[in-house]
């Protein structure tokens, strides 16, 4: 584990400022740090993030998400980097340029993205999901659960691969190995988790189970699917579990999907698919949930059936659509009646190729 200077993080942070902070997790503030190395008479300036908790109980939260990732190694993790225990707790991880899946999903910032994409970031999550509850390599880490689970806890690097990340409320799921009674006399936190997201199973210490994150991957699953945030309260159904699960279960599909991009023919049968398998996760009936192994399967299976249609790369997509935003926006060879016209054939051509 690597110790950093509290002054160097400090100094990377410029003191903590505002226009460096990136984000408020559970139990505390991330920052934008840039650390200044020098080697062989040049400067290697390298970029990454720094959590600080807010005090109190959130100490213990940082304590125990520093445990929990400096024993995890995965490419599907947030990547660990060290810590800083001088005057204040600080954790350092990579940092994760391209924000959050909160973000992707519900801000005006970012263009939605298409099917395929959605399937892609589905199956990162749950590939992380499982390398927690398996034991990671080879079982040597231990069943965790991460008690947390949603789209704001997945970040995306500088590739568009999603991470998860945030393990403040993550515990090792002892209570697998044990009777009940013994559980019940054991010290287990308890319960916890985000609204909207939180396995309504889970009400006691003794619940404790990967069956709850089972639950919230469904949850972010339908949030993917939707385009829509899990709780909403201008909804008659507040909650998007109890709105979505009877139309997926009536076969009324479409009324879930993301109405903001037209679902292509060749993924009507996938999508459909991910609806059926998110609400087998959210099933009030534990027993009835799918192993999150089982889950990575389905979806797996549903990769290979995309990839024989041949799509253009996401970020591509991404770029080019700024580009005609700002086409748009900023030509000054062309009238904006003009401007407008190229860019909706620029926009055509990209709906075509995705199509």
């Amino acid at each position: 584990m690597v110790e950093f200077e509290y002054e160097e993080l400090v100094k990377a942070t410029e003191n903590f400022c505002e226009s460096r902070l990136v984000g408020r997790g559970s139990h505390g503030s991330v920052y934008k740090a840039i650390l200044h190395h020098h080697h062989n008479n040049s400067q290697n300036d390298v970029v990454v993030a720094v959590k600080r908790s807010s005090g109190g109980l959130d100490d213990e939260k940082l304590h125990n998400e520093i445990g929990m990732l400096s024993s995890l190694s995965s490419t599907h993790i947030i990547k660990f980097l060290g810590t800083s225990h001088n005057q204040k707790l600080l954790l350092v991880t990579e940092f994760m340029s391209n924000g959050s899946l909160h973000d992707l999903l519900h801000s005006s910032s970012f263009p939605p993205p298409p099917w395929p994409k959605r399937v892609e970031i589905a199956l990162q999550i749950a590939n992380a999901v499982r390398f927690l509850h398996e034991g990671g390599c080879g079982g040597k880490s231990g069943v965790i659960v991460h008690r947390d689970i949603k789209s704001a806890n997945v970040l995306f690097d500088s590739n568009w691969d999603a991470k998860l990340a945030d393990f403040g409320l993550a515990v090792a799921d002892s209570l697998s190995q044990v009777t009940s009674q013994e559980a019940s006399q054991q010290l287990q936190p308890l319960p916890a988790g985000t609204i909207g997201y939180l396995d309504p199973c889970y009400t006691t210490p003794t619940k404790l189970s990967t069956k709850n994150d089972v639950f919230s991957f469904g949850v972010v699953l339908l949030e993917i699917i939707s385009g829509k945030k899990v709780f909403d309260v201008t909804r008659e159904s507040a909650l998007m579990v109890d709105w979505t699960v009877p139309l997926i279960e009536s076969g009324r599909f479409s009324e879930v999907c993301d109405e903001r991009i037209v679902l292509p023919m060749f993924m009507e049968g996938t999508v459909e698919k991910l609806l059926c398998v998110a609400a087998r996760c959210v099933s009030q009936h534990e027993e009835t949930r799918p192993s999150i192994g089982e889950v990575v399967m389905e979806l797996e299976e549903t990769t290979r059936l995309i990839e024989r249609v041949r799509a253009p790369n996401w970020t591509s997509y991404f770029f080019r659509s700024r580009m005609r935003r700002k086409l748009i926006k900023h030509s000054k060879q062309h009238s904006k009646s003009e401007a407008q016209q190229q860019g909706g054939r620029m926009l055509l051509r990209e709906v075509l190729a995705l199509n």
